[in-house]
This record gives structure tokens, C-alpha cells and sequence, in this order.
């Protein structure tokens, strides 16, 4: 094992930028230890707290050998008070430089917002109060780029421009969905150098009437629209998407409180489902005017992406939404180590399998766990 590429990649990239929140005389084992095995054991399995503490008795002795053990193997407690305490924003900073390392070029830069709520954060049965985090997800490389905590879905509105000051957006066309078609979010992602791709609902009553009525204009008037069609079939299910853009804001009145407003977006979905066929009405605007009728859907259907790649593998694989972690920072801080494990884990295409599967298998061969975290065993 190269005990000195993993030293190097865990404290100088990574966690030297995490202050540790605890008072000096209380530190029995050290944050680079306690997160490090963390980490670890989520990749290989552990789903809770109690989880670390066992995965790091099991791997004492290999982990002694690039990590201080002086102290003993950390309890489950001693996790649970780490992460409650830990700045989330810092360790999101950390992981963000982890993440940047597992990024490769690609040509199309988009990156995907949206928000999921952990269902059992909640401190006790019928506050309807739980945690809920706003991620921004890489499509092309499978990666979260970053991540914000609110505990209300409604303060998404706010926690979208503080996610946006967290990453790198230039160059990259940013999807969010209704809850971010907000003008103050637009304009912080045209600052930063991007081009926004945003869906438009009865939130925004105006624009999205106008929009409808853009595209619903009577038979014989010209319309200079470019298209698209895809059309699929699987499992008795047909389905056809047709695309329409438009480049002509006439109409739009609302189109001058848009910063760099240029394109609008129509796409209808018809499906058939066992003889029934069913047809539902998307509307859309971008900054971005180069974009084609292709690549807008192709746009909009890796924004679901999120959904599929990233949301529903943490509740299946990482039994996310079972968690009950609650307390301080502990439920943003533990959903952020789910992230990089994820991200890290769907890096190892080389293993044919699930993630819930290659977790297993971390857990079994300490080499493929090196090769998961981004370091090359000896032969």
C-alpha cells in the first residue's frame, strides 16, 4: 500500500481546510482520524454512527498503519459529537476538493439543482420539522458538486444563491427546477459567469401565462420555432417528447426582469400506457441563445438525473431516508460523507455492479477500497 500517497491525498488536499470545533483538552483522538475512518466505513457500509465505531474495530490494525490510533478507536458517541459540532460548510469545502479531483473534462457543462428532504430527520414524531438539503449535481461525472442545509423546502429560495457561492459555475448551463425560477437566482448565476435553464410554473403566474400563450399561438401566424422529437418504448410503455424553442421574446413582458433572457422552451410528453395515452405541457426559459432544440431536452432530462442518480441511490443504497441523525450539524455533515461516498464509489465502473453491492465489496477487500478513495494499491 502507498502509505504515503494516502497521507498526502487524506491531509494536505483535503482536510486542512476543516478546523476542529473541539476544546483542545478534550481531544482524544484526532478530526483527521475520526473523519477518515467515517468516510471509510460509509463507503463500506456503515449507515449510522454506531456503524463507524464497529468498522473501525474490525479494521484496527489496518488503519493504524495510515492513521493515528494512539488513541483507541473512537466511540459512536464521540462521531455523533463530532459531526453535531463540525462546520458543514468547511467539510463541504473539503469534499469539494476531494470531488474536484474525480472531475474530468467534459464538453457540455451542466449542473443540476434541486433539493431532498431526509425524512427521519425529524427531532420527534409529528413536529414536521425535518432536514432538508439542496445539492448541486455534476450529470457528466456523477458527483455532487456541493451542498447547502435548510430546514424548510421553502428556504430553498435562499439556499440556492449560498450553494451557488460554493461552486465553480462558469462555462455551465445550470438546470433548477420551479422552486429556483426566482429573478435574484438568475441573475447570481449570470453574474458568476453561467447560463441558467429553469422550469416555469404557477410560482411565476405572469411568465408562465405568457410563455403558454407564446407557444399556443393561432393556426396561420408564423412560427419560427426550431424542434425536436425523441420517442421511446420499454416495458409496455411508449412515450414522445417533441421540443419546441424560441428565440422571439415578443410578447414577454415580464422578459426584461430575466437577466440575459433568451430562450423559451416548450416540451410535451405524450404517453401510452396500456391503451391510455396521457399528454403533459413542460415550459422552460434559458439565458443560454445558442441553445438547440436537441440539446435543451437533452438538458431537461439529465436534470432528472438528480432524482434518479443521486436521490433515489442514497435512499435505496445508503438508506438515507431511514436516518435519524438530528442533532446540530450531524444530519448535514453525515448526508455530505454519503455524497463523496457515492461519488467515489460510482467512479469504480470497473466493478459491474450496483453501488449498494461495490459498498459490500469495499468492505471486503481493503485494495478496492484504495482504489475507491483514489489511491492505486501496490501490487
Amino acid at each position: 500500500m502507498r502509505e504515503t500517497e494516502l497521507k498526502r491525498l487524506i491531509a494536505e488536499e483535503f482536510l486542512s481546510v476543516i478546523q476542529d470545533p473541539r476544546i483542545e483538552r478534550t481531544r482524544k483522538h484526532s478530526l483527521e482520524t475520526i473523519l477518515v475512518i467515517a468516510l471509510l466505513a460509509v463507503i463500506c457500509g456503515a449507515d449510522t454512527f454506531v456503524g463507524m465505531e464497529r468498522y473501525a474495530r474490525a479494521r484496527e490494525e489496518w488503519l493504524g498503519t495510515f492513521l493515528d490510533m494512539s488513541g483507541g478507536v473512537p466511540s459512536h458517541d464521540t462521531f455523533g459529537r463530532v459531526f453535531a459540532a463540525l462546520n458543514p460548510m468547511m467539510l463541504a469545502e473539503a469534499f469539494r476538493r476531494w470531488t474536484e479531483a474525480l472531475m474530468t473534462a467534459s464538453k457540455e457543462k451542466l449542473i443540476s439543482i434541486d433539493g431532498k428532504t431526509l425524512r427521519r430527520s425529524f427531532k420527534k414524531a409529528g413536529d414536521g420539522v425535518f432536514v432538508h438539503m439542496v445539492s448541486a449535481w455534476s450529470s457528466a461525472n456523477g458527483v455532487v458538486l456541493g451542498q447547502v442545509k435548510t430546514d424548510e423546502k421553502s428556504n430553498e429560495i435562499t439556499a440556492i444563491p449560498a450553494l451557488l457561492d460554493l461552486i465553480e459555475i462558469k462555462g455551465s448551463l445550470v438546470t433548477i427546477d420551479a422552486a429556483g425560477t426566482q429573478t435574484a437566482i438568475a441573475q447570481k448565476i449570470v453574474d458568476k459567469g453561467g447560463d441558467y435553464l429553469l422550469a416555469v410554473k404557477g410560482n411565476q403566474p405572469s411568465l408562465h401565462a405568457a410563455v403558454i400563450q407564446h407557444f399556443e399561438q393561432v393556426e396561420g401566424i408564423e412560427r419560427n420555432f426550431k424542434t425536436a422529437e425523441t420517442r421511446a418504448r420499454a416495458h409496455g410503455r411508449e412515450e414522445v417528447r417533441r421540443v419546441e424553442v424560441s428565440h422571439d421574446l415578443d410578447g414577454i413582458d415580464s422578459a426584461k426582469r430575466w437577466p440575459k433572457l433568451a430562450t423559451l422552451i416548450h416540451i410535451e410528453s405524450t404517453r401510452t400506457i396500456k391503451g391510455k395515452t396521457s399528454v403533459e405541457h413542460r415550459y422552460y426559459i434559458s439565458s443560454r441563445r445558442s441553445l438547440s432544440a436537441k440539446r435543451a431536452l437533452s438538458a431537461v432530462r439529465s436534470h432528472w438525473g438528480i432524482e434518479n442518480e443521486l436521490h433515489w441511490v442514497l435512499d435505496v443504497a445508503f438508506q438515507e431516508d431511514d436516518c435519524r441523525v438530528r442533532a446540530g450539524n450531524a444530519a448535514a455533515n453525515f448526508s455530505a460523507v454519503r455524497q463523496l461516498a457515492l461519488g467515489l464509489l460510482k467512479k469504480r465502473t470497473e466493478m459491474k455492479c450496483g453501488i449498494k453491492i461495490r459498498r459490500q465489496c469495499a468492505g471486503w477487500d481493503n485494495n478496492f477500497l484504495l482504489r475507491v478513495i483514489g489511491v492505486q494499491p501496490a501490487d
